[in-house]
């Protein structure tokens, strides 16, 4: 019998009764210690084993066996997928260069198996690749091998990937999809140059590694971030775009507060377009990125349980939830 949206809708709507709730996280930054912190978990059924990595790996793999039993078409997570196949390739190319262990690093799910990630970077032959991700991955390569230079190496990989978000974005006519990745894309844009200027990193890196999107001037975030940081940081600070008035003044408050604020942006649009939808994918994704956000909340919880960081410190670092 085939799947209907209805059907998914209903189901995640029920699940999304046991997300976590601000109440919950005020508990978890009452406790004291990682041992308690894996005590709730289990408390709270999130998962099953002994470490918090380990009940948050349990979870994951429960939250994707649920997706794709109750996903009509699971191809709408193809987006989320390819940034995992990213992380992979980037993890295997710089582990296999430098000859470190990266195999514990390597993430699922992925379009692309983890043994042929592996053959493929090992070979230098990239033909188990999606069309449009293979000649990325080979200049990567060879730019990693030539210059040794991580940065310039990630440069056209990172934009390849970006720019087929908005393209799958745009594909699946979801009017989520295709805001999300515009606001993704545009402050991973954002990212790319402020750390570029601070490093004083020359045109050409900007050139390849700037994505094109809309209410973004590439050329002239490119202009201001070569001149200087302090440049680019006014220039910014005039853009209206996605919120980057308000993003650029947290900036110079604080780096911290504005990877938070760029966070906060997503899952606010998440909550806004998906959880009151009675339609199409996006409660799913809106349940897909609301429990991906509670793994941020509970490692943001445990590293500051590791360090014993004050709980106020812990909650300024604490993202919007989607309960």
């Amino acid at each position: 019998m085939a799947l209907s949206y209805e059907f998914s809708i209903g189901s995640v709507r029920a699940r999304e009764n046991s997300m976590f709730s601000e109440a919950d996280a005020e508990q978890m930054l009452a406790l004291k210690s990682i041992d308690e912190l894996v005590r709730f978990l289990k408390d709270k059924g999130y998962g099953e084993g002994d470490t918090v990595d380990e009940i948050i790996e349990s979870n994951t793999r429960k939250m994707w066996k649920y997706i794709r039993s109750i996903a009509p078409d699971f191809d709408i997570f193809e987006p989320f997928l390819i940034q995992n196949d990213l992380h992979n390739f980037k993890t295997v190319l710089k582990g296999t260069m430098s000859d470190r262990d990266y195999e514990q690093l390597m993430m699922e799910p992925c379009t692309i198996k983890k043994e042929d990630m592996v053959k493929a970077v090992e070979n230098r032959r990239f033909d188990v690749f999606p069309e449009w991700l293979r000649k990325p991955a080979d200049k990567a390569y060879q730019r990693l091998a030539e210059t040794k230079d991580a940065r310039l190496s990630d440069a056209g990989i990172d934009r390849a990937v970006l720019e087929r978000l908005l393209f799958l974005g745009k594909k699946s006519g979801s009017v989520f999809l295709s805001e999300y990745f515009r606001t993704l894309v545009f402050y991973a844009n954002v990212k790319t140059a402020l750390r570029g200027a601070k490093a004083g990193v020359e045109r050409y890196f900007y050139d390849k590694a700037l994505c094109e999107v809309e209410g973004f001037d590439k050329q002239a975030v490119t202009k201001e971030a070569v001149t200087s940081e302090e440049a680019l940081v006014k220039y910014l600070e005039k853009q209206d775009a996605y919120n980057c008035r308000v993003a650029m003044s947290i900036f110079e408050e604080s780096p911290s507060k504005f990877e938070k604020f760029v966070e906060d942006e997503l899952i606010r649009l998440a909550k806004k377009l998906c959880k009151l939808s009675s339609e199409g994918c996006e409660p799913l994704m809106g349940y897909y990125i609301g429990c991906e956000y509670e793994r941020k909340l509970i490692f943001i919880i445990a590293s500051g349980l590791r360090t014993r960081t004050p709980s106020e410190k812990i909650r300024e670092r604490l993202r919007e939830i989607y309960g």
